[in-house]
Order: structure tokens, then C-alpha cells, then sequence
């Protein structure tokens, strides 16, 4: 079962995919669903089932006319959180190593000899996949920005004129609603581009945090249920109607070192992000990257990521904003 959500005579409204032509309307956008759910003690699948109504639109029709939105928002933007988490795949060491460390760090390197960025991988390697009910090692979490910082599927991710870099990140994501007793509910997950500056992480891994206060975007389709343990996805640039780069990437735990499950817990193991009412957005990571392979990104160019599970593919293009803000802080 898989959700969109669109604009639909000026209101935010969830619909059942049914096919790649056409989509089901149901009576209320996703978080309201979700909400619903929650508070009848039902599956979201029961809820979206008795959701349904008559009324069906055209899929393309969404695209072509920019009625996508992102498959779950929070009324306020600020209640929702966007999160993630690095080094987590297999092979994300090597590109990350690549960014950061002498050619002689590898996994299997004397401990003195590693990068941190290593030693945090093989922390999962060795922790990360702890058995049921126990915490397993802590990964590398960092924070995007609260709900303005999505930008919804076929819409231009905006590059600040401050940015070193404008690179996707094809990922994985999982959303979710925190129920009122302070319980996470998982919603589901979706396909996201986590998107990144890595020219400014590579200058210093300290500047990680400086790096990910970008924009993102993930969609268009919400997976309900269960999720398989190995995923194959296709990454690919698009400039000027020519394909400038793809390559595959593998995702799902069969693909990582560390459990979704321990993920999970390392983020909302903190009492702030189990308040009441609020979204959260987080990515699992990844081990693809263009900007591994040398590729500079331009105005225009268009992303695109492909999970087949997931239905239509998330694209997003991009746009260089050449207007700077003026920061001076004036004393009131």
C-alpha cells in the first residue's frame, strides 16, 4: 500500500496510489490519518481503508501541474523535525574515507591509523546490529532543519549562494508521528535525497553539521508495512535532457551495519524528540554519491532516484540562488 499526498482545491489531501495512472482520494491528509490511527488503536492500513472516497485523479496530471507534496507534513512546520544518520551502509566508509583520509585508512587498519570517520563505522560493524529489545552502538546522527527545509517531489531544491557543493544523497527514509502519551508510531518509509554540500565536509568532518543545514526532499509515494531487508535503486543526474551520471545503490539492513531498529532507538531515546503531536523525518544514509566520482552539479540539473518498490521515482531539479541574506544581528 502506498500514499501521496497533493494539493487538492487548496487543501493538503492523502491518496491511495492504485496504479502509476491514478490515485484515490481518502478524507484527510496523512498526519490527520495517521492521528486517527493511533487514536482508534487501528492499523494504518484499516484507516485508510475506511478513508477512501469516490473521487479519483489522474497521476501525471499531479506532476505536470506541481500538486505534489511531500507524502507526510505537520500542519507547522516547526513540529517537524529532520534528522538523519551517517555511515551506516556498507561502503559508506570507503566514500567517506575518500573525502577525509590518507589512502592507507581501511576498515581493517590498526585502530591508531583510522579516521574517525572509520573507527564510527566500524562501530557499527562490530554493534550495530544488536539483538532484539537491546541498544546496540550510537552512528553518526546529525540534524537537517525543521519542515522548512522539504521540498516536495518535482520541485527545485534550492542551493544557498553560500554553498561549496550541491550534491544528492539517495537514501532511504522513515517518518513518523508521536502519539500523545510521547510514543513514536513509524508511519512508514519513502525514497529520499538527503542532499548535502561536500565540498564544505570534506574541508574539515567537524563541518559535517555546517554541510547537511540543506535542503531535502523524499516521496512521492509513502510505503506502508513491512519492509524487505535488501533494496536496489538506481541514482541519476539529468542535464539538459541527457543522463550526466547514474549508478546503482543498495539499501535495507541485508545492506547496512547497522539495524533500523537501532537506529530508531539512538534517535528517539531522547525525551525532546518524543513530544507529543510532532513529525519526524529521519534518513538511514547511503553509500552512492556522484560527487565520489568527481561530478560538479549545476543550475538545472535534474536528480532522480529510483527504488521500484516505491513506485514513481523521486526527482527533484536544481536551482543556484544567487541573492545572499544580510546576517547583521542589530541590538534591540
Amino acid at each position: 500500500m502506498r500514499l501521496i499526498q497533493c494539493d487538492y482545491q487548496g487543501q493538503v489531501c492523502a491518496a491511495l496510489v492504485e496504479n502509476e495512472q491514478q490515485v484515490r482520494l481518502l478524507d484527510a491528509d496523512t498526519y490527520t490519518l495517521a492521528r486517527r490511527a493511533i487514536a482508534a488503536g487501528k492499523s494504518l492500513g484499516d484507516t485508510i481503508e475506511s478513508a477512501l472516497t469516490d473521487t479519483r485523479l489522474d497521476y501525471q496530471a499531479l506532476i505536470d501541474e506541481r500538486r505534489l507534496l511531500p507524502p507526510l507534513t505537520h500542519p507547522d512546520p516547526a513540529h517537524c523535525l529532520v534528522t538523519g544518520t551517517g555511515l551506516t551502509h556498507l561502503g559508506s566508509a570507503d566514500t567517506r574515507d575518500a573525502m577525509h583520509a590518507q589512502p592507507s585508512n581501511q576498515p581493517q587498519a590498526d585502530d591508531s591509523e583510522l579516521t574517525d570517520s572509520m573507527r564510527m563505522f566500524r562501530l557499527g560493524v562490530e554493534g550495530g546490529k544488536p539483538a532484539p529489545g537491546k541498544s546496540g552502538a550510537q552512528p553518526e546522527w546529525f540534524y537537517k532543519g525543521d519542515g522548512g527545509c522539504i521540498v516536495a517531489p518535482e520541485a527545485p531544491i534550492p542551493v544557498p549562494a553560500f554553498a561549496e557543493d550541491a550534491g544528492e544523497e539517495p537514501e532511504l527514509a522513515a517518518l513518523y508521528v508521536i502519539g500523545d502519551d510521547g510514543r513514536p508510531w513509524r508511519v512508514g518509509h519513502a525514497i529520499g535525497n538527503e542532499f548535502s554540500d561536500h565540498v564544505t565536509e570534506r574541508f574539515n568532518y567537524l563541518w559535517l553539521a555546517h554541510s547537511k543545514l540543506r535542503a531535502c526532499s523524499f516521496g512521492p509515494e509513502l510505503l506502508i508495512g513491512e519492509l524487505p531487508k535488501h533494496l536496489e535503486g538506481t541514482s541519476r543526474i539529468v542535464r539538459d535532457g541527457e543522463t550526466l551520471w547514474e549508478k546503482p545503490f543498495l539499501t535495507g539492513e541485508a545492506n547496512m551495519a547497522h539495524s533500523l531498529a537501532n537506529l530508531e532507538h539512538h534517535h528517539f531515546k531522547y525525551a525532546n524528540f518524543r513530544r507529543p503531536g510532532d513529525v519526524h523525518v529521519h534518513f538511514f544514509g547511503t553509500a552512492t554519491l556522484s560527487f565520489a566520482d568527481g561530478v560538479q552539479t549545476r543550475d538545472g540539473d535534474r536528480f532522480e532516484i529510483d527504488l521500484a518498490l516505491f513506485g514513481r521515482p523521486l526527482c527533484n531539479p536544481l536551482r543556484f540562488e544567487a541573492d545572499t541574506f544580510d546576517v547583521r544581528i542589530h541590538s534591540l
